[in-house]
């Protein structure tokens, strides 16, 4: 059964859990919920790829399931294992059994199953959203574990066969573009990219997720954050941290930013010494032409 009716009701839900998202990300939700795609999300970090997925299952009331990617991960964190304790313990009660094949098949059955977010997330019954966060942090030889998954929303496991997905969970892939994905499982998936926002709407965002700032507060902000991130930097200011910036101010009690209070708190925005002191030259020159 569809989750949503059309483009502007995917944009209008998502609003009221204050994810603003524009026509081409609701776009591709409501695609991805009609053709039962998954939706490969990329873009810089901190842009709201990650709140996406979560703002779904928030609006659908699906249970989130989250794989959190990295370096080294494998079958056993992302799709399954056996409880290697368990089985052991079942065999050493049943060493004195005459038929070994009886006692194998005891321990290779869902009993000594351990299931991962992986097939979770197939075998749930019910509403899912399954979140692989940062699928470019894993090395490409890991990526084969989701094509079966991404393409059939199945998981072959030899001990115990094929298990089919009794429902199709709506599968979010966020990447942050640290490498190049293979083609076998871009084709598989619906593209999402999701950039910094545009001046007026992350201007938008600071006056809906800030509470008590004011609307010449959040104006100034987006100016300076977009100024800031023109420049040639380590890592450029998120969205998060525009919001982390905007908060700081109101705790402060400020209502308009000078020079002298933006250069004090660069260390909100910035993670990088170089970058605040490029970001302090940009806002000294800017304060001389004003």
């Amino acid at each position: 059964m569809p989750r949503f009716d059309s483009v502007p009701a995917v944009r209008e839900r998502l609003h009221d859990v204050n994810y603003l998202a524009d026509e081409g990300i609701a776009g591709v939700v409501y695609l991805a919920d009609r053709l039962q795609k998954p939706i490969l999300v990329e873009g810089p970090a901190g842009t709201g790829k990650t709140q996406l997925a979560k703002s779904i299952a928030e609006i659908t009331g699906a249970r989130l399931i989250r794989l959190q990617c990295y370096e080294g991960l494998d079958e056993s964190k992302a799709l399954f294992e056996w409880n290697y304790k368990k089985q052991l313990l079942r065999i050493q009660a049943e060493r004195n059994s005459v038929d070994w094949r009886e006692v194998e098949d005891d321990i290779f059955s869902e009993e000594f199953l351990l299931t991962r977010p992986l097939l979770e997330a197939i075998r749930a019954e019910d509403p899912v959203v399954l979140l692989i966060d940062e699928v470019d942090r894993v090395e490409v030889e890991t990526e084969a574990l989701l094509l079966e998954i991404l393409s059939d929303y199945q998981v072959s496991i030899p001990e115990l066969g094929t298990i089919v997905a009794t429902q199709i969970p709506l599968v979010f892939l966020t990447s942050n573009n640290t490498r190049e994905l293979s083609e076998a499982l871009k084709r598989r998936c619906l593209y999402l990219h999701v950039d910094y926002p545009d001046l007026e709407r992350e201007k938008e965002i600071v006056l809906t997720k800030v509470e008590g700032v004011s609307e010449n507060l959040a104006d100034q902000i987006a100016r300076i954050v977009r100024s800031i991130r023109s420049l040639d930097l380590k890592k450029a200011p998120s969205v998060s941290e525009t919001l982390d910036w905007a908060r700081t101010l109101v705790l402060l009690g400020i209502d308009s930013i000078d020079e002298k209070l933006a250069t004090e708190t660069l260390h909100i925005l910035l993670k990088y010494q170089s970058d605040i002191q490029k970001a302090q030259k940009e806002l000294s020159v800017d304060g001389a032409r004003s």
